[in-house]
């Protein structure tokens, strides 16, 4: 039988390692940590085990629900709070938008996230006909002016990116814009009723999904899960390749790196160098998770929090430290009832290029969230606890040319048979496009 190593044990590598196993291969992960996930783990504050990196995953891509369903992993949907935009010294309802770009002019109005002037250069709308890539940020100011961008489309591109709206490539990370702004009239037709929801999660947390895989794996008498493995170096063999650890060398007939850009540019340098160049040129950004628990009996908490918002997204252009803020207990029902009594909630901070914010003490990141979350929302109480989750290039940026660049990669890599590449860096950030990406590698392996 033919054996496959895989490096990293995300949700990438680990949804990699299945689908050899599954073709008949045995199968070796190589984790450099000492657990499975990625950017998808568990933390605990104030006795309540919650998410403190990803966690949801669209379940409109079928990816990410599917593999959960195969696990035996509940799903569950986000409940009817609505986000806010805290913007022009308020919370503000956000309007129905194509990740920034508005639809309907009137609820943009209505929302009053934009000044008189913002709003008038909205209406004065031009149509947009992009000459090949262009960023998101590019894109929508041309058809509807810059504060559009300032106000909508950079808080939803940094929640999702941590990015740049005037850097982040409209054809990698919203395509669908492309069509959508050369159309004389923008309209989308209002979700039917009885439409999917757009977004799911696994019930009791994203993190118990690469557990279930990471356990799946083990069920398998031909695959290994090996952490606290990281590899140094990997070289060609008459049979395939040498995957060097500090353990030693292990053999691979096939080889799967799923691991962030970086790590994946050092070890392709000496086999496939033009990849290895391509890959360096993927810039990260850094982000920090802080999350809170209230005693909704304390005086002032329920008032503040609990009132039918799911939390609110933070424009760059008004200066505040935290980028979003998720109301996780008003968000998930099951964040709510493992909470008995707790509010639990949670603080984004850090964008990319804003590393040196992120380099203070915890305490620091506590006090700064808590600063903001009572400007916005008039909290004052003290919180039972709180933890802080940092993602040190936790997430790439999809820049103008990304999708060349990945095209380039992967001609690079297919000079090299027996390797494929795959993660977040390449098809898209989200759990079901890290599952794609995952597979497709499996795909490209197995021609």
């Amino acid at each position: 039988m033919s054996r496959a190593v895989v490096v990293g044990a995300g949700i990438a590598g680990l949804t990699a390692a299945r689908s050899l196993a599954d073709a008949g291969l045995d199968v070796l992960v190589l984790e450099a940590t000492d657990r499975p996930g990625g950017k998808l783990r568990s933390g605990e504050v104030a006795g309540v085990t919650v998410d403190v990196g990803a966690e949801a995953m669209l379940h409109r891509r079928p990816e990410g629900t599917a593999l959960a369903t195969e696990l035996g992993l509940p799903l569950t949907h986000p409940t009817a709070a609505t986000s806010r935009v805290w913007t022009r010294e308020a919370l503000r309802r956000l309007p129905r938008t194509v990740m920034g770009a508005p639809v309907d002019l009137d609820d943009l109005a209505d929302s009053g996230i934009l000044s008189a002037e913002g709003l008038a250069r909205a209406r004065r709308q031009a149509v947009a006909q992009p000459d090949g890539d262009v960023s998101v940020g590019d894109l929508v100011g041309a058809r509807y002016g810059d504060e559009v961008v300032d106000r909508l489309v950079e808080p939803l591109l940094g929640g999702v990116y941590a990015g740049q709206a005037r850097r982040i490539s409209t054809r990698s990370a919203v395509p669908q814009l492309l069509d959508l702004l050369a159309r004389p009239e923008v309209t989308l037709p209002a979700p039917a009723a009885g439409a999917p929801p757009v977004f799911a999660a696994v019930a009791g947390g994203m993190w118990r999904l690469p557990g279930a895989l990471d356990a799946d794996l083990r069920d398998r008498g031909s695959t290994e899960v090996r952490y606290d493995a990281p590899v140094t170096a990997l070289r060609r063999t008459s049979a395939g390749f040498a995957v060097t650890t500090p353990a030693g060398d292990e053999a691979a007939a096939r080889l799967v790196l799923a691991t962030p850009a970086a790590p994946a540019a050092r070890l392709l340098a000496e086999l496939a160098p033009a990849a290895a160049t391509e890959l360096a040129g993927i810039a990260y950004a850094s982000v920090a998770l802080v999350t809170f628990a209230f005693r909704a009996a304390d005086p002032g908490v329920a008032e503040a929090l609990d009132t039918g918002a799911s939390g609110f997204l933070v424009p760059p252009v008004d200066g505040r430290r935290v980028k979003a803020s998720t109301f996780s207990f008003a968000k998930w029902d099951w964040v709510r009832d493992a909470g008995e009594g707790l509010l639990v909630l949670r603080t984004s901070l850090g964008r990319y290029g804003e590393e040196a914010s992120l380099q203070v003490p915890d305490e620091a990141l506590v006090r700064a969230s808590l600063a903001d979350l009572a400007e916005a929302t008039g909290l004052a109480a003290v919180p039972v606890d709180a933890v802080v989750q940092r993602w040190g290039g936790g997430l790439p940026q999809y820049w103008v040319g990304h999708a060349d660049r990945i095209a380039r990669i992967r001609a690079a890599v297919a000079q090299v048979p027996g390797i494929a590449v795959c993660g977040a860096a390449y098809d898209g950030v989200g759990i079901p496009a890290t599952i794609g990406s995952a597979r497709r590698a499996v795909a490209d392996l197995l021609v």
